[in-house]
């Protein structure tokens, strides 16, 4: 097996066409709490990538899965984030509104990703694949699909400042395509926002 990344919470290895995800073991937390919202989270995330796909969002493939770790198909395909800023201003809108559009599928089912951002999202032939939903919950709570919202125009002004306005604009295009509760969110995705360069500032 290949390592290909380690984070906070879980290490991602490659054997072959699949792709394992193994939730790390916490020295700090105690072994019973440890085990139990370990299994926890991989049922959760596991639960959230099956419902994703049923609703029509492009995600990996569930091939197994276990107490701690989740076996799945390999996407072969390139980060959204790697390419975004490269490719022409049609393509760039093309993947940005198919982003959006399925944000906006997630969203209308109670789908929150917890982690949005394009390193979590991978284009491989032609379609958007949406990765790693380890932060992942069911909430049909407005706060909390705008603050998903939130997530990811932070994120977009970190890597794809250039063309934030083009990308998000675009997003948004999308977005109010595909979840019927657009208008609350946005307007709440104001709220959030407001209050965070409030805390900024202070």
């Amino acid at each position: 097996m290949l390592e290909l990344s380690k984070g906070a919470e879980a290490i991602i290895y490659k054997s072959g066409n699949k792709i394992i995800k193994e939730r790390i073991k916490k020295s700090y937390r105690i072994h019973e709490l440890d085990v139990k919202l370990r299994k926890y989270r991989t049922k959760i995330e596991a639960k959230l990538l099956n419902e994703a796909r049923r609703v029509g969002v492009n995600t990996p493939r569930i091939l197994e899965i276990k107490d701690f770790s989740i076996v799945m198909e390999f996407i072969n395909g390139k980060k959204v984030k790697d390419i975004l800023n490269k490719i022409s201003p049609e393509e760039r809108e093309a993947i940005s509104f198919e982003i959006g559009k399925n944000i906006g599928k997630l969203h209308a089912y109670g789908i929150v990703h917890g982690d949005l951002t394009t390193s979590n999202m991978i284009l491989s032939k032609g379609k958007v694949f949406f990765i790693d939903f380890g932060l992942g919950f069911f909430s049909k709570r407005i706060e909390d699909l705008a603050t998903d919202l939130s997530v990811l125009k932070e994120s977009l002004k970190a890597t794809h400042y250039k063309y934030l306005n083009e990308i998000w604009n675009k997003i948004i295009e999308g977005y109010k395509i595909s979840n019927p509760q657009w208008k609350e969110v946005l307007a709440h995705l104001k709220k959030v926002e407001t209050r965070g360069r409030y805390i900024k500032r202070n």
